[in-house]
């Protein structure tokens, strides 16, 4: 309960006054929260009306309203009668009726207990938490979104990062799975897939700002300077021909979907995973194009401005355009040497012996070349080695086998033995095993006019072979820094497998692979998405690595299934239905991610007084008592 005050004319001193009455909140049967006056005060005097002795009053007659007792006696005594009266008042006019908040009423039958409508929580509590952490609706709010919106959005992302699923199978796991519309407060009779693809256009048509805006919540939440970054691209693929589509390209694909046309997302990514930039280009897109672009855009990615940023990017994108172009803009670049180098000496005679994450012993080097004034790093892994060298095996008896079958056919009836026709089958061979045939000699013998082929021979040269054998395991680092510690370069290169996660997470764990939006601007809007829930992902697992946590997504989210809020009903004594809707207590694994991320245990908080639900059924006979777990977090 509490007062609630209104201006009015006060017709015994003729003045305008303030007007008091007694109001409490309840639920109806939609869930929607609504105020009810209980008694109307009128006009008080000064000494009545003080703040201190209103909310003393209120609480006096709240504690009463939930038979809640008390330790020690209220020592305003002025406050205690006149709650009193109010009470007494209340009663005679019957706004209340004490037998419905009796403790006894809330005592019901084991037999007539139902449950119902149980809905999963615990994921998407984590994760609104950290939606309200990174201050998102700031920025919706200050971009024209109205307070629908807002809820819309945050309904809407969350649930991609819990759900990832399809704008249809997003409303049916909404309406019939989850209580995020409990937690959001949009009402989920609005929610269906029209709404789910406006809100991602809606999204996507302030990509830039939000992308920044996170770039620097993200920065100031975990203290980063973003010192190094790391750039790299990925692409992923369409189901459906995609014929009128000006992204849709064939190109290189990853996943090795050469039938399916693709799109290119290429990101920035900081050490601890952060998105700083995305940019959604054709699917022929060129891994060394773009660089340009991404440049101009990592000032404003919230880095501190006082330190010599690193950009690590991959041999593909290492071209000597690409590393000039990073160099003019003021930045150091780390990359693997898209050249093999060969005249070189070691710097010094200290090797260092480095453990990797697989507990793998690599071996670092610096060296010096005369051709090259960066620095170079010779990096040597007996476990790349030994891969390296099963699959130069294997792919050496491919091809030996293929030229015995081309030699077989120069001797059989039908077989091909036109001069060009071999050469051109021997060209195609060549082409497919391009690590392979370096280290043969070929030779295709002609006849004496020099129309048909009538043999074949191979050997492997001797110092190719050699050459080969030992580069196996062994690749450079290349640098603009000037670097003194070998381990510190590597360590630092090796940041890189942060994007690759990223990409990982984003394509596995929040599904933007395959897509199959029809329209160029649903399908970024749809990997925008995407990279929203990512930022959610990513905060809370950051935030858990620091307690040493280390779970994959998946298992937080399954984790946090195991928490749900349930309805349940019964009849008391005085055959009176009794509901009640709470979250049950999380597990101790759930516990344990709650206390680590910071955030309540229960994510609906009782309210302060009993609701009684007003039921819209017309011939409902039995009194119905509405005893409320919870309400707007």
């Amino acid at each position: 309960m509490y007062f609630k005050a209104s201006g009015r004319h006060n017709p015994s001193t003729g003045k305008h006054d303030w007007y008091y009455r007694l109001v409490e909140s309840y639920r109806n049967s939609d869930s929607r929260v609504c105020h009810r006056t209980l008694l109307n005060i009128g006009f008080l005097d000064d000494s009545q009306s003080t703040p201190e002795q209103l909310n003393a009053v209120a609480r006096l007659l709240t504690d009463r309203y939930q038979q809640k007792a008390t330790l020690f006696a209220h020592e305003n005594l002025f406050a205690v009668q006149w709650a009193e009266e109010l009470w007494q008042r209340m009663v005679k006019l019957k706004r209340i009726d004490p037998a419905l908040y009796d403790a006894s009423s809330r005592k019901i039958d084991t037999d007539t207990m139902q449950h119902s409508n149980v809905r999963e929580t615990g994921a998407e509590w984590m994760c609104y938490n950290t939606w309200q952490d990174l201050k998102i609706d700031d920025v919706l709010r200050s971009n024209g979104f109205n307070e629908d919106a807002i809820k819309l959005a945050q309904t809407q992302v969350i649930s991609r990062a819990v759900y990832p699923a399809s704008e249809l199978a997003t409303t049916r796991w909404i309406q019939e799975n989850s209580a995020i519309c409990e937690l959001t407060g949009f009402s989920i009779e609005k929610i269906n897939k029209d709404r789910l693809y406006k809100s991602a256009l809606q999204l996507f048509d302030i990509k830039d700002i939000l992308e920044q805006h996170l770039s620097v919540r993200t920065n100031e939440l975990f203290d980063i300077q973003d010192k190094v970054i790391i750039y790299d691209l990925t692409n992923t693929y369409f189901e459906g021909e995609k014929r009128n589509s000006s992204l849709a390209r064939f190109g290189r694909s990853k996943e090795k979907r050469s039938d399916a046309r693709l799109v290119v997302l290429a990101m920035v990514v900081n050490v601890y995973g952060f998105v700083k930039y995305s940019a959604i280009h054709e699917g022929n897109f060129a891994d060394s194009a773009g660089i340009d672009d991404v440049l101009n855009n990592l000032e404003q990615c919230g880095g501190s401005g006082e330190h010599p940023r690193v950009v690590v990017i991959d041999a593909g994108i290492a071209t000597k355009e690409n590393l000039l172009a990073i160099r003019v803009k003021g930045y150091h670049y780390l990359c693997v040497s898209r050249k093999q180098l060969k005249d070189y000496v070691y710097d010094n005679d200290s090797t260092v012996i480095k453990q990797t994450r697989g507990d793998k012993a690599i071996t670092l080097r610096k060296i010096q070349t005369g051709s090259h004034s960066d620095y170079y790093l010779e990096v040597h892994s007996p476990d790349k080695a030994l891969k390296e060298s099963s699959m130069k095996n294997q792919f050496e008896v491919r091809f030996e086998d293929e030229l015995q079958k081309i030699k077989l056919s120069l001797h059989k009836k039908g077989g091909v033995k036109k001069l060009g026709k071999v050469h051109q089958r021997l060209g195609r061979l060549l082409q497919k095993y391009p690590s392979v045939h370096r280290s043969y000699d070929i030779a295709v013998i002609p006849d004496a006019a020099k129309i048909t082929a009538t043999d074949i021979h191979w050997s492997k040269n001797a110092d190719k072979e050699a050459e080969r054998l030992q580069s196996l395991g062994k690749y450079f680092l290349c640098t603009s820094l000037d670097i003194a510690s070998e381990e510190l370069l590597w360590d630092t290169y090796n940041t890189i497998r942060e994007v690759e996660s990223t990409f990982r997470t984003l394509k596995t764990d929040l599904d933007l692979r395959p897509i199959y939006h029809k329209k160029d601007r649903s399908t970024m809007a749809h990997l925008h998405l995407g990279i929203l829930a990512y930022w959610l992902v990513n905060t809370i697992r950051c935030k858990l690595k620091r307690h040493k946590i280390n779970h994959s997504w998946p298992e937080i989210v399954r984790i946090g299934n195991t928490q749900k809020v349930i309805t349940t009903t019964g009849y008391n004594a005085a055959n009176n239905e009794v509901v009640v809707r709470k979250c049950s207590n999380p597990a101790e694994k759930l516990r344990i991610l709650q206390t680590a991320l910071g955030i309540r245990q229960k994510p609906f908080k009782r309210l302060s007084t009993p609701k009684s639900v007003v039921h819209k059924m017309p011939n409902q006979k039995k009194q119905s008592l509405y005893h409320s777990g919870f309400g707007p977090p």
